[in-house]
């Protein structure tokens, strides 16, 4: 009669230990049901589910994996599992999983404790927990801190809109951004990316740098606010604030250029992306002649933005048609998805305006990024705390791995 245990190991990691234990095994023909390793601080922690095929073997075989152990300075737990449990635990598999990913300057318990409790109240079970961020030195200034941690949870929330509702409440609360995603094939493997530009590839909203060069600022700047918040149509709160432009001389568009400030971030994320195989792209309701500059600098694919129509070296007031607002930036995301022989989940989508909302819930993965409070409730994940290259995190990118070459 065949006996099922868990064999539990720990003490200080070691080269050899794995191969030694295996050793000890695998001259009984013990099966092996399931195995999971983590190192903390260089202190190991081992799990091993073995089959022993028969049930008088089953002492000896525990006896030689406990003095090995002994032998390479391990403690060594034996429990027992009856074939009932193992066949519940089996008959989990399958069972739908989320990635619940923790971003913030410091990892805190109490940020854990809140995430995981969360996860609890609504019936989901944590497999594993992974830290994704490199390790940061004890005087790291907050400011400058950046921190992951990777829940891999199974179940089916009770309630998954309250659950978010939930996790953004929390968020807020202790100023770090929680995402809630589906563990997919698709998170992983995604191959598009796609970006807003104002305020989300750069720290400006160009159109109100024009403005205040015109000497109506205040008047667009206000209009712009409106707009992002939702509270008005983009296109035509575009049109209005262009017109105020009129007149304006086409030498401010370089100076301008040569003041605009990358977002914290955009630099890695980029960088990372290209290594990784991505096509990326501008589509923005900002200016080509600003995007273009942006698609030197960072390497990127497509660019997709309004054309300011300038005549006798001023502008007009006016965009040459087609206006890139919501509806086409939607329309643009598909148009490159298909382009690429992508499908919709592989694409990823950042921006920080409502007119943003229809593209970033068309995607894969749709990112509210530094966004105004209605769109952050509004979109699926959302990321303020962190810089651009958090967004890494949410495809399970682990710091070290930029390394690799």
């Amino acid at each position: 009669m065949r006996e099922i245990v868990l064999i539990n190991i720990t003490g200080e990691d070691r080269p050899g230990l794995t191969a030694a234990i295996m050793g000890v095994l695998s001259h009984s023909g013990v099966n092996i049901l399931d195995i999971g390793q983590a190192v903390i601080h260089n202190t190991l922690s081992f799990g091993i589910l073995v089959e022993i095929p028969s049930t008088e073997h089953a002492s000896a075989v525990l006896k030689d994996v406990l003095f090995t152990g002994y032998k390479l300075n391990q403690q060594v737990r034996f429990t027992p599992v009856s074939e009932e449990d193992y066949q519940q635990w089996v008959a989990g598999q399958g069972k739908t999983r989320y990635i619940v990913t923790l971003l913030t300057r410091r990892v805190t318990a109490e940020q854990i404790q809140r995430v995981s409790a969360i996860t609890a109240q609504y019936g989901l079970n944590i497999d594993h927990i992974d830290r994704l961020s490199g390790r940061m030195p004890l005087d790291t200034p907050e400011s400058q801190g950046k921190g992951c941690i990777e829940f891999s949870v199974r179940g089916e929330p009770a309630d998954a809109a309250a659950l978010r509702a939930d996790f953004l409440s929390v968020a807020q609360e202790l100023n770090v951004d929680i995402a809630f995603q589906r563990d997919t094939v698709f998170r992983r493997n995604r191959r598009l990316a796609v970006f807003d530009m104002d305020s989300t590839l750069i720290e400006a909203e160009v159109i109100d740098e024009l403005a205040k060069a015109a000497g109506v600022g205040e008047q667009v700047a206000a209009i712009t606010e409106r707009a992002m918040q939702g509270e008005l149509d983009f296109k035509e709160s575009f049109k209005e604030r262009l017109a105020l432009l009129a007149g304006l001389s086409e030498d401010v568009l370089e100076d301008i250029g040569a003041s605009l400030r990358l977002t914290e971030g955009a630099e890695m994320l980029f960088a990372e992306l290209k290594r990784l195989g991505y096509k990326t792209a501008i589509l923005s309701g900002g200016f080509t002649y600003f995007a273009k500059q942006l698609q030197e600098r960072l390497g990127i694919d497509y660019v997709y933005a309004n054309e300011l129509e300038i005549v006798d070296g001023k502008l007009t007031g006016r965009a040459i048609e087609p206006i890139v607002d919501a509806q086409r930036k939607a329309d643009l995301l598909r148009e490159l998805t298909a382009q690429e022989g992508l499908r919709l989940e592989q694409t990823i989508a950042v921006g920080d305006g409502a007119n943003d909302l229809p593209m970033l819930g068309l995607a894969g993965l749709g990112v509210a990024f530094r966004a105004k409070p209605m769109v952050k409730k509004s979109a699926r994940q959302a990321i303020s705390t962190l810089g651009l290259d958090g967004i890494l995190y949410l495809l399970g990118y682990r710091d070290r791995e930029g390394a690799d070459e």
